[in-house]
């Protein structure tokens, strides 16, 4: 690093891994595998996972 180079005080700013459009599309896949399964503990993984999604997307 040479004398005229400032290092940056603040890290870049975080961009959003998936849009809202992203997170609706997830939980109605979530909600479409879940009448489809007959595993109970699987359809408690999907239950809870489409719980914590809703909690970014409201429906």
């Amino acid at each position: 690093m040479s004398e005229t180079d400032t290092p940056n005080p603040e890290p870049a700013r975080a961009r959003a891994l998936l849009s809202t459009a992203d997170m609706k599309l997830l939980r109605r896949a979530l909600e479409s595998h879940a009448r489809a399964t007959e595993d109970r503990e699987e359809l408690a993984k999907i239950n809870a996972l489409h719980h914590r999604l809703g909690t970014y997307v409201p429906s």
